[in-house]
């Protein structure tokens, strides 16, 4: 039976989930004050993820570009079809003439 996980669907294979020793926060063990500055970081952390996907359009082109191909494609093997995509040698020309069309767009 399948299973929802993390917001995909994935199936039952009756496996364990592995342990990468990464356990989910206790936020009871956060003082107060940490916690405010837990929530600061965060905002900060967001804010400047932010500005920087906002100054560098590429990051979008390159992802967008990824699902569109990916999901034109429909490949099998998800991880071989992503190595093939990213180290096309004329991936970066792609990109900078999308860059250069979307600029002229506007």
């Amino acid at each position: 039976m399948a299973t929802l996980q993390g917001g995909l669907l994935e199936p039952d294979l009756g496996v364990p989930e592995p342990d990468h020793g990464v356990l989910e926060p206790d936020l009871g063990v956060l003082s107060p004050a940490l916690l405010a500055q837990l929530r600061d970081f965060k905002v900060q952390s967001r804010i400047a993820n932010e500005k920087y996907l906002r100054t560098h359009k590429e990051v979008e082109l390159l992802i967008s570009s990824f699902f569109r191909e990916m999901l034109l494609k429909r490949p099998e093997n998800i991880l071989e079809f992503a190595a093939d995509y990213f180290t096309d040698p004329r991936l970066p020309r792609k990109i900078h003439m999308q860059l250069i069309k979307d600029k002229n767009v506007v």
